[in-house]
Formats: C-alpha cells, sequence, structure tokens
C-alpha cells in the first residue's frame, strides 16, 4: 500500500520537470562561450611545450600496426 501515492507524487515531480522551462540568458551564454579562456589554456601549454616535443617520442616510428593493416587490405 502506498504505492500509489508515491507513483503520483513521481508523476508529478517528473511533469514539472519535464515541461519546466527557465528563463536562459543567451548573452551570458554567448559571453561564456567566446571568453578568452583559450588564452588561458595556450599559456599553460607553452610552458609544457618543451615536454611535448614530437622527436622525443619513442613510438614514433613504431611500425607495429602496419604489417596488421596490410593483411587486413589483403583479405
Amino acid at each position: 500500500m502506498g504505492r500509489g501515492r508515491q507513483k503520483a507524487k513521481h508523476t508529478k515531480v517528473a511533469r514539472e520537470l519535464k515541461y519546466f522551462s527557465p528563463n536562459t540568458d543567451y548573452n551570458a551564454l554567448e559571453r561564456e562561450l567566446t571568453s578568452s579562456q583559450h588564452d588561458e589554456y595556450s599559456d599553460e601549454a607553452s610552458k609544457w611545450a618543451e615536454y611535448a616535443d614530437d622527436d622525443d617520442d619513442k613510438y614514433a616510428d613504431d611500425d607495429t600496426y602496419a604489417d596488421d593493416e596490410q593483411r587486413e587490405q589483403r583479405a
């Protein structure tokens, strides 16, 4: 017993959430999406650029999967 009241409350809440339409401040959203956060990340990335050198990548010339790709093409 009591399931009917619980289900009715759940249905009411679900319906309110479904049809709830908050007032959206599109100007604030645009400012947030076009903000200069990119500059913050590029400053941080420049600090670590010396560690991201592609010449130091020991797997750059790794042809481990080249044979697998050739086998797939033949099949």
